[in-house]
């Protein structure tokens, strides 16, 4: 936090408003969970990788316990899913940073109502990223250390009450041309998931 202290000194006024909105955004976000740290419904670790970048991360989940449109054992839920991770640049040139990601996701899922043995289900979700740096390869600079993360996925449920959770995701992280340049980055995700529900 002392980092986004001290870069906020030194931007120009422009970036400086921008900043304080993702700020702003990003506590909204935070106050509307309506969640408190002992209920965790699920913790999760992923990896993958995409052109010229690798990726890692954990994160922490919240069910919204909702379910919408509810028809023959399936239904649409979702859950607030908050990661931390990094990026490492492996392009092969001179610049490869390792950049901290830090993440809040609100994520709706249809999924079976009643979980089977094995249970599929399909997620997508639009949430806001911010980046320790702007740079994470010569390839990959980026204009603001705000990014909009989305993603879609497929995955299982599988073990006693569905516990494990086992899924594919592609993710496109950039700033929406907030300010150039904006190289945008396509990653492929592999994600393990431990319900406590």
């Amino acid at each position: 936090m002392l980092l986004l202290y001290d870069a906020h000194r030194i931007m120009n006024p422009e970036d400086q408003r921008r900043v304080k909105k993702v700020k702003t955004f990003i506590l909204i976000s935070l106050a509307g969970m309506s969640f408190n740290a002992s209920a965790v419904d699920s913790v999760s670790i992923e990896g993958g990788h995409g052109e010229g970048v690798d990726v890692a991360r954990v994160g922490l989940q919240w069910d919204w316990n909702k379910q919408w449109f509810a028809a023959h054992g399936w239904h649409l839920g979702g859950y607030w899913d908050a990661s931390a991770g990094v990026l490492h640049g492996r392009s092969g040139g001179p610049v490869n940073n390792d950049v901290a990601d830090f993440s809040v996701t609100p994520t709706f899922r249809y999924q079976q109502t009643d979980l089977t043995t094995i249970a599929p289900y399909i997620d997508a979700g639009v949430g806001a990223h911010l980046w320790s740096r702007t740079t994470i390869t010569e390839n990959i600079r980026s204009g603001t250390a705000f990014q909009f993360g989305e993603h879609v996925g497929v995955g299982v449920r599988f073990g006693n009450r569905g516990i494990y959770d086992l899924s594919y995701r592609f993710q496109h992280m950039s700033n929406a041309d907030i300010k150039a340049p904006n190289p945008g980055i396509n990653l492929q995700l592999v994600r393990f998931q431990i319900h406590f529900n």
